[in-house]
């Protein structure tokens, strides 16, 4: 299939409401993005049920029935499934992967909506979906005869749309703030060979998997939930996101001196995480104005914030130069880093190296 324009769920949706009473529609795109469930929640919200057939798994006979006789004469008997009195959504999912026989049982169905002496019944609706060839799916080659019956679209992936979706159905929140921060993750080209891939659909199953968990998921069970359900680049940055979500409140316990900062090698990640926040909390939290750091808790603040950054730089005097070094413009107040160059002269010369070699 040809590259074309594609549409988001919310587009694809619009365009269902004003086509597909009129003529059939078939939705191109890759695996796990979500055609099946657009599909039936656009039959829902139009008051119609939703009867899905699954091409890859049909026979010829599945569709147009067996033959019986009745007063001499051989009539076909369609499935009840599909020989309804009311009418309805006939959703024809993978219709590609089906043989050659099956497509073409789908003609009279797809243009005339009918099969045999069966029609169905006036206000239904008939949607084909089914992926790509590029996409490393079971596909078949789909004959020009039924591909001129249907109205082809394609359907792409919006993290943000997804996004909205999924906080309302309320999935893990690990998996919503890790889209939030890496909506590229979403979705990946599906890979040559077996190994899992990153899909909306793929998600939701993570999020089903942590849910399940509760709090029994520990770094070890993410990772393992990660891997059989992502792309492998994905799921290990997963896991080190799951690692640093643990300790979002950890900033809190070190600056009350409940807790110390991680030292530990592989915990380096988790570190370069907490001096990053600890940085925001310095620019949020501390004046401009000098005569503004004795007022009140402020003045605590200070204090327990140098003896902070003065442990930090026992164990990592990088980490302690990414708290206090100029970062996209934004500088902690020139009172404060006098204070901090007096009382740690290692890492004041080791922030001038540093603006030296940015100069």
């Amino acid at each position: 299939m040809q590259a074309a324009t594609a549409l988001t769920p919310s587009q694809l949706s619009d365009f269902l409401l004003n086509v597909a009473a009129a003529r059939p529609v078939f939705i191109w795109g890759p695996p796990g993005i979500g055609k099946s469930a657009l599909v039936q929640s656009f039959a829902a919200g139009v008051g119609l049920p939703c009867v899905s057939l699954l091409g890859s798994q049909l026979a010829p006979e599945d569709l147009i029935g067996v033959p019986q006789i009745s007063g001499g004469v051989s009539r076909f008997c369609p499935p009840s499934m599909i020989a309804r009195a009311e009418p309805y959504c006939l959703f024809l999912d993978e219709l590609n992967a089906c043989s050659q026989e099956v497509q073409k049982a789908f003609y009279s169905l797809i243009h005339e909506r009918r099969i045999a002496d069966y029609r169905l019944p006036h206000g239904s609706i008939v949607i084909g979906a089914g992926n790509r060839a590029q996409d490393s799916a079971i596909v078949k080659p789909m004959s020009s005869a039924l591909m001129n019956r249907m109205i082809h679209v394609h359907m792409k992936v919006s993290a943000s749309e997804w996004l909205g979706w999924a906080q309302a159905e309320g999935l893990h929140p690990l998996v919503l703030d890790y889209i939030a921060q890496r909506p590229d993750h979403l979705w990946s080209i599906p890979p040559k060979h077996e190994e899992p891939f990153s899909t909306p659909r793929s998600w939701h199953m993570l999020s089903d998997a942590l849910t399940a968990y509760g709090d029994d998921a520990d770094a070890q069970a993410i990772e393992a939930l990660a891997q059989g359900c992502l792309t492998p680049q994905h799921a290990a940055q997963f896991r080190a996101f799951g690692k640093l979500a643990a300790d979002r409140h950890r900033l809190d316990a070190i600056l009350k001196g409940d807790a110390r900062w991680p030292h530990a090698p592989e915990d380096r990640d988790i570190l370069y995480f907490l001096a990053q926040a600890f940085r925001a909390r310095l620019l949020k939290a501390l004046p401009h104005d000098k005569a503004q750091q004795g007022i009140g808790e402020l003045q605590g603040f200070v204090h327990r914030s140098k003896a902070v950054l003065r442990d930090l730089a026992q164990i990592s005097l990088e980490m302690a130069q990414i708290v206090v070094a100029e970062d996209e413009g934004s500088t902690l107040p020139a009172w404060y880093m006098i204070q901090v160059i007096r009382d740690l002269p290692r890492l004041a010369e080791r922030s001038s190296r540093a603006a030296a070699v940015r100069a």
